[in-house]
């Protein structure tokens, strides 16, 4: 058995959770696929996968050995580049995990040029506004607009993201625009469900300071929704500067409070904190933050 193959093929199953999947992505048989990662428990004489018709899911022996697994694969493939010479030229499939409103506003502008640039890599955009886990999905970076709480990830800032409060005229004309912060608690509200504090909005003017927990029967797990939402006249949203350029020119939105600054929420690109980072993972960082600030 070859060693390296089967542990290769161990880890593309956690990340894709599917034999079959797998081995559609190698071109081989899924008999062949559950073989390998058979011979490779057998080899370590321990269970590293729980498998059922519905799903797979790692023992904690697998768990703690798809870890060390994926780290050592990486550090192995830059070995053999450094060795072959061409450490300078990065290479290989770069998977990315990002919002959906991220990917399609801010990154998907760009990717062509990325990829111009750099000849050997592929992209896989994953596009979801739900939470990533980067180790268990197999994602090398993951685009969030939100504050690092995870200490085993690290994060580069890309884009400062300032929110705007915003609502249609017919909106506005129904229920008034609100002069202060502190009136937001009598508007319908729209909330970004994903946040933690999702309710709890911030301004600053100067050095004025407010917290307004607002109110508001309506919440969404979706930017690109949130933002359709707002232009259907059902209350006041919170959305990042660049997702409204075009509803504010052609005067579809509104700004509300626009004499205070909404706190601003850091885009970062998070990556797991590991001695070594692809080259591939640091082209592409430096690549998307030197077009963001543009």
């Amino acid at each position: 058995m070859d060693k390296i193959t089967a542990i290769r093929t161990f880890v593309r199953v956690v990340q894709s959770h599917s034999f079959s999947a797998v081995a559609r992505e190698l071109g081989s048989s899924q008999g062949t696929v559950s073989k390998r990662v058979a011979a490779l428990e057998e080899l370590l004489g321990i269970r590293l996968l729980s498998r059922s018709s519905r799903e797979l899911q790692l023992t904690p022996a697998g768990e703690e050995y798809y870890h060390h697994a994926l780290a050592m694969l990486e550090e192995l493939d830059e070995l053999e580049s450094r060795l072959k010479g061409d450490i300078s030229r990065p290479r290989g499939m770069l998977r990315v995990a990002a919002p959906v409103a991220i990917g399609r506003i801010l990154l998907a502008p760009v990717v062509k040029e990325f990829l111009e640039t750099h000849p050997d890599i592929q992209l896989s955009l994953s596009l979801s506004d739900a939470h990533v886990d980067l180790l268990s999905d197999g994602i090398d970076v993951a685009i969030r607009a939100s504050q690092l709480e995870d200490s085993s990830l690290v994060a580069r800032p890309l884009l400062a993201n300032p929110m705007v409060a915003v609502a249609s005229p017919g909106y506005l004309q129904q229920a008034g625009a609100p002069e202060h912060p502190s009136e937001l608690t009598a508007h319908a509200c729209i909330s970004y469900s994903r946040f933690r504090s999702s309710h709890l909005w911030q301004f600053h003017r100067g050095e004025e300071q407010v917290s307004v927990q607002v109110g508001g029967r309506l919440q969404c797990d979706n930017g690109d929704t949130l933002l359709e939402l707002a232009l259907a006249d059902n209350g006041i949203a919170l959305l990042p500067e660049w997702m409204l350029t075009a509803a504010l020119q052609s005067g579809q939105l509104v700004r509300v409070l626009s004499a205070y600054q909404a706190r601003e929420l850091p885009i970062n690109a998070v990556y797991l904190n590991r001695r070594y980072v692809p080259l591939k993972v640091k082209c592409f960082i430096d690549f998307v933050k030197q077009r963001l600030e543009i």
